[in-house]
């Protein structure tokens, strides 16, 4: 294992948060994917307000990321972000790409961002049980923002 930049953790725990981190780093990239292929083509009375929405919620998974890949390299690991990677390890389902309404994509994008958020609760629990509150932190720091997001997304739908 790579040179890691935490002191208090063992190899097993480092691990064991590397695993559950490249599991949402995968999961956070699809979504990211997701949410620019609903940006660029929804469509419907509420366009603009829905085109700008998702590409600040775009923003945000994005910076999540981030985050989440610096986190494995602090631990010790190597994240996996190429299209190829992430399509071999996300959870999500395909995005379809060929709808256009704007309903369905916030349903569809809503969908998304409510199993992330779960992903990442159940991340934040497994991380904590192993000691490695820091990691725990990252996912609860995350999820909050997905949770709003989910939130502003799926109200425009009743």
């Amino acid at each position: 294992m790579p040179k890691a930049y935490v002191n208090r953790l063992d190899d097993e725990a480092r691990e064991k948060s590397i695993s559950l981190l490249k599991d949402n780093l995968a999961i956070a990239l699809d979504l990211s994917f997701a949410t620019k292929q609903a940006h660029w083509t929804l469509k419907g009375p509420s366009f603009i307000g829905l085109h700008e929405l998702m590409d600040q919620v775009a923003m945000h998974i994005r910076e999540a990321s981030d985050m989440i890949a610096e986190r494995i390299v602090i631990l010790g690991g190597q994240p996996h972000g190429s299209v190829q990677a992430v399509s071999k390890d996300t959870s999500l389902d395909a995005y379809p790409v060929d709808i256009t309404d704007q309903n369905k994509h916030v349903d569809e994008v809503t969908s998304r961002l409510m199993a992330f958020g779960a992903s990442l609760k159940d991340a934040l629990d497994a991380a904590g049980e192993i000691g490695d509150e820091d990691t725990a932190d990252l996912f609860t720091e995350i999820s909050r923002t997905v949770d709003k997001d989910a939130w502003f997304v799926g109200a425009h739908n009743k």
